[in-house]
């Protein structure tokens, strides 16, 4: 059980920029400001850890909101300057496919960065980088065949379209659970639309993100088109969403930090996308197809440790085969083997850090007092767990970020359980008699982000996909989803979208141009 490094940012050749000229691994420049690499105004970095094991990754630079308010003005001069905007969409698309080749070429290398900054097992963050290289693809195919549209108007002597626009400086705040994922799902679409912007990713996920300005770079992005910078969000993010010259702010995350950043970003107005989370419920009727529901059950809660805004965290079974479905359920949930990046027999990793793991702890603690039954889990891992059904043997669960799949039985609405995102390894249960109760139970949630259905029954399916209020909803399955096809929330899981065309319009403003071929008087005034 050594520590095996997967990842040094130091020997990475696609952050070479960032330790030479003025940076060095005690002293990185990792912020990316008008095509160079910087140090933190101040000097000061930022620790990087992997939470599987909690070796260090790296330092990066903690940017100052001097440094944010840099990036800003750099993002507004560049665009006011109007060559990328006015860079044809046919290039802009050749430039968003060479840098999903490029992420392709690089595949081992950016999911070894991720892995090393999440604690994911590399063969879920090679799947994220394919994810991402496809997001890439899409909307640069998309930004090729986007010409605006023709308005048909009843008068032969008018002429009428609308052009799509670039909206101007964009803010973009990602994540850590799917990095760089949740990067490629703004900067692509914000670049096939002809904008500049300043990314700020989360603070402790930043390597994959500052590889990706490299690829933009080698791709043709010109320099202040793409700006990066890295440190905590409560000082450098702040005035992403404040400063008048930004234009639009895309952010994905909490609904604490959503609401700071809706309130900031009405006081000039600023256009808003904003997916934060959900509660997400999955429905289970007694004439589903019993395995593969559980399965997708185990998928819908343990993916990523149900650290993912989509998961599965609320299952509503039908009273009937509660017993039966629960007890499979823990059955199998008893044997999900943890480990880090490296470890072949692992099937799900850690907590992205030691705050959000207690954090996660505090909420099954309180399902429990509430009255709720913890039928598995519930509890961080331990050095007996390495030989417990939950080890592979390969890796030391003591030494990381592992909290045991947990799941919470005898669930009802007045519980916090039901309502709170634990953003975790937890999955709680809840029971239901007909299908109005099914509906009723998974739309008593202030979030509305995705929902599943599963049952034999298509006019089951098709009623309850229509009545649940929820931006995503799976019949049969749970967690896919395709580029082309939109993404985001309702009520308190958003606005806007992502993916799909909606994901391109988001960065755009539609211009009506109205002409008159054969203008004459009016005679409307004397």
């Amino acid at each position: 059980m050594t520590k095996q490094p997967i990842f040094d940012p130091t020997t990475s050749p696609l952050l070479r920029g960032v330790y030479s000229g003025e940076g060095s691994p005690e002293a990185p420049a990792s912020l990316f400001i008008d095509g160079k690499w910087q140090p933190a105004s101040d000097g000061n970095t930022f620790t990087i850890t992997n939470p599987a094991d909690r070796s260090v990754v790296g330092l990066v630079s903690e940017a100052t909101v001097q440094d944010t308010e840099r990036a800003i003005q750099v993002a507004r001069t560049t665009f006011d300057a109007g060559d990328w905007a006015k860079t044809p969409a046919s290039e802009r698309s050749k430039i968003l496919l060479r840098v999903a080749q490029a992420i392709r070429d690089n595949k081992e290398e950016f999911a070894a960065a991720e892995s090393a900054n999440t604690g994911k097992r590399l063969i879920e963050s090679r799947l994220d980088m394919e994810d991402t290289a496809n997001a890439f693809d899409y909307f640069g195919t998309l930004i090729y065949q986007d010409s605006g549209r023709v308005v048909p108007v009843d008068d032969n002597n008018v002429r009428s379209r609308i052009e799509n626009e670039p909206i101007g400086v964009c803010a973009l705040i990602t994540p850590w659970n799917y990095p760089l994922l949740q990067v490629s799902w703004k900067v692509a679409p914000a670049l096939a639309a002809g904008n500049t912007f300043v990314l700020k990713q989360a603070e402790v996920t930043p390597h994959t993100a500052m590889m990706l300005m490299t690829v933009l770079t080698e791709a043709g992005v010109p320099a202040g088109v793409a700006n990066l910078i890295t440190g905590k969000g409560s000082v450098c993010g702040t005035p992403l969403s404040t400063s008048p010259l930004v234009d639009m702010v895309s952010f994905t995350g909490g609904l604490t930090t959503g609401r700071i950043i809706a309130r900031n970003a009405a006081e000039t107005i600023k256009r808003t996308a904003l997916e934060l989370g959900g509660k997400n419920p999955n429905v289970i009727f007694a004439d589903a197809d019993f395995d593969a529901a559980v399965d997708n059950a185990l998928n819908g809660a343990f993916v990523h440790s149900g650290q993912v805004c989509s998961a599965g965290a609320r299952i509503v079974v039908e009273e009937s085969i509660h017993d039966k479905f629960v007890d499979e359920l823990v059955r199998r949930t008893k044997n999900i083997k943890l480990g880090g990046p490296n470890d072949p027999a692992a099937e799900t990793g850690p907590l992205i850090t030691a705050a959000h793991l207690e954090s996660v702890a505090a909420y099954v603690d309180k399902a429990a007092e509430q009255g709720a039954k913890i039928l598995t889990g519930g509890r961080r891992a331990e050095a007996a767990d390495n030989q417990g059904s939950h080890g592979t043997g390969n890796t030391d669960l003591s030494q990381g970020e592992f909290y045991l799949p947990t799941i919470i039985d005898g669930c009802t609405p007045d519980m916090d359980c039901v309502h709170d995102e634990a953003f975790g390894p937890t999955v709680t249960i809840e029971t239901f008699s007909t299908e109005e109760e099914a509906i009723r139970i998974a739309n008593d949630t202030e979030y509305g982000l995705a929902g599943a259905v599963w049952s034999s029954d298509q006019g089951t399916c098709e009623r309850v996909a229509a009545a649940l209020r929820h931006g995503t909803i799976w019949i049969n399955d749970f967690h896919p989803y395709l580029p082309q096809a939109e993404w985001g929330g309702m009520k308190m899981s958003g606005n806007g979208r992502e993916l799909g065309p909606t994901g391109l319009a988001e960065y755009q403003e539609h211009k009506h141009i109205y002409q008159n071929i054969s203008p004459a008087v009016t005679g409307w005034f004397a």
